[in-house]
């Protein structure tokens, strides 16, 4: 059984479906819950040649960072409310991709667990956008749980 649940979460509908599914499951066996967040720097890293003369690129990570911090203190309230008392995970990264993130965070928290929403994207709009979930199924080395929208 699972001892150690790592979710990782955005402030999509689908990261709260996995949010409230890796609640369920901690509190049914008693697992320890490690909720995460990946911040995406991404974009600001890798296009922002001369974006920082239109913005201002440290206060933007700043923001990004305190959205981060407030997602995951909801997140850590709900679990809370479920009688659950999760640890908290904001990752940080401009070089990185947010599945990479993941995999080394629950790696590090020692998870047997990782469960993730997944939006079931497909075709063109799956080119554009990716799939975090897609490329944690190729790199994880724990077992993952993909829980859809719907």
């Amino acid at each position: 059984m699972y001892t150690r649940i790592f979710v990782a979460i955005d402030d999509s509908n689908t990261a709260q479906k996995a949010l409230d599914e890796a609640i369920r499951i901690a509190n049914a066996v008693g697992a320890g819950l490690c909720i995460a967040h990946a911040s995406d720097e991404g974009p600001l890293e890798q296009h922002g040649m001369g974006l920082g003369s239109y913005i201002d690129v440290d206060k933007v990570k700043g923001e990004i960072r305190d959205a981060g911090n407030q997602l995951l203190e909801r997140a850590a309230a709900k679990a809370t409310a479920a009688g659950i008392k999760a640890e908290r995970l904001l990752m940080e990264s401009g070089r990185r991709r947010v599945a990479e993130m993941i995999t080394d965070g629950a790696r590090d928290w020692k998870a047997d667990l990782v469960v993730v929403g997944t939006h079931g994207r497909r075709g063109f709009e799956r080119m554009l956008v990716g799939s975090v979930a897609d490329n944690l199924v190729r790199l994880s080395t724990t077992s993952l749980l993909l829980v859809r929208e719907q």
